[in-house]
């Protein structure tokens, strides 16, 4: 069944955060995964302005040979630990990212991290994590954000897997056991560094994957492991005066060789996005890439493909914004007021997804990281991302 989207020629100030707020009933925010991936729901925002409403198994439909799906293959480290102080306490240490220019977590030592109770805890204290791993707190910045040092034995990441656990987002209750947290990694990761998964990739099963390929699809790989860029809640008023947490990604010249022949780039999830719309802009304006200045998103550019390439990214995508690299997108219902909203809204239109967003409450869509689907099949790479 098609329903017709409605647009409002009005458009909010796409500047102000409030313009990406709704109303979520609480019950829609879901606390479990589907039993079977491919059958979560799946809403498609049509080129020609109608809503279809499908399960995400139908993917199969839109998608014929010559596509390219682009999908983050990092997979998430069990980044929480806990600790009991030498007063009895509990404290709580979420990793975020090395300290590093690299991203190799044999030698990773220092790292960006969020503590609590942050008040309670000093500069020089270490904190038992097992018998196997401590943290030191080096330096303590702003809201939580410090700077700690692991002490370690053994291999890290197994050390992190015996003691750590799986970061699961704030809204989402329950926890899950350790033979459970291969329900918060999508089938594909393979590549440990995330410290919140690419939930995109949810939706697919290695059976999905093979009757895509049968169809003439084809799959290619990126890396961006997802810190506190992706989910870092947006406090300024005015979204132009946010600041994105850096974050790590890789192309191979494999992957940028597919993207670059592709007739039709599919970004399965906005880290995927990002990563392309980083490789686009290192094709198209390789001075504006050095160091970690970032990029300002709604600079323009020449519509590109991508090169290879790896490094640090803060890109902030957000109406309006030229795509690059990418011609359709597979995403979940973000957060309200989130930087992911604001990139789906740069890709397929302000006003057309907030209108979309209203139609999945209504029709009782999941939302959030175990949440249900949208596919935009968008437009081309030059008439994708104006913002409306």
């Amino acid at each position: 069944m098609n329903f017709q989207v409605q647009t409002d020629s009005s458009l909010a100030d796409l500047h102000l955060r409030s313009a990406y707020e709704y109303d979520l009933p609480e019950e829609l925010i879901a606390q479990f995964p589907v039993a079977d991936r491919v059958s979560s729901k799946l809403m498609i925002l049509n080129p020609d302005g109608t809503v279809s409403h499908a399960l995400f198994s139908d993917i199969l439909e839109h998608i014929g040979p010559n596509d390219l799906l682009v999908r983050n293959v990092s997979r998430v480290i069990p980044a929480r630990l806990i600790a009991r102080k030498e007063t009895g306490g509990k404290a709580e240490i979420l990793l975020l990212n090395p300290r590093t220019e690299t991203y190799d977590l044999d030698t990773a030592s220092d790292w960006d991290a969020l503590i609590k109770p942050a008040r309670r805890l000093r500069e020089g204290m270490k904190l038992n994590i097992s018998d196997s791993l401590q943290v030191e707190i080096l330096h303590k910045g702003e809201d939580g954000l410090a700077a700690v040092r692991l002490h370690w034995s053994g291999n890290l990441v197994k050390v992190l897997e015996e003691a750590g656990e799986a970061p699961l987002p704030p809204y989402i209750q329950q926890t899950l056991s350790k033979s459970d947290n291969h329900l918060y990694q999508t089938t594909y990761a393979c590549t440990p560094g995330s410290v919140a998964a690419p939930t995109a990739g949810f939706h697919f099963t290695p059976q999905l994957d093979k009757m895509l390929r049968d169809r003439g699809a084809d799959f290619a790989e990126v890396v961006l492991h997802v810190g506190l860029g992706t989910f870092r809640p947006v406090s300024a008023d005015d979204v132009r005066d946010h600041k994105m947490h850096r974050e790590y990604y890789e192309i191979s010249p494999e992957t940028a060789e597919k993207v670059n022949r592709a007739a039709r780039v599919i970004a399965v999830g906005t880290t995927s996005v990002r990563v392309l719309e980083t490789a686009a802009r290192q094709a198209g304006n390789t001075a504006e890439t050095n160091g970690d200045k970032g990029f300002e998103a709604n600079e323009s550019f020449r519509p590109c493909r991508v090169v290879s390439g790896s490094g640090w990214t803060d890109i902030f995508i957000r109406p309006p914004y030229d795509f690059g690299a990418v011609d359709a997108m597979i995403t979940n219902f973000h957060l309200p007021g989130s930087t992911l909203i604001m990139l789906v809204s740069a890709f397929a239109g302000y006003s057309r997804v907030m209108a979309a967003y209203s139609e999945a409450v209504r029709e009782k869509y999941r939302f959030y990281s175990f949440g249900d689907a949208m596919f935009i099949p968008g437009q081309s790479c030059s008439g994708a991302g104006k913002g409306e």
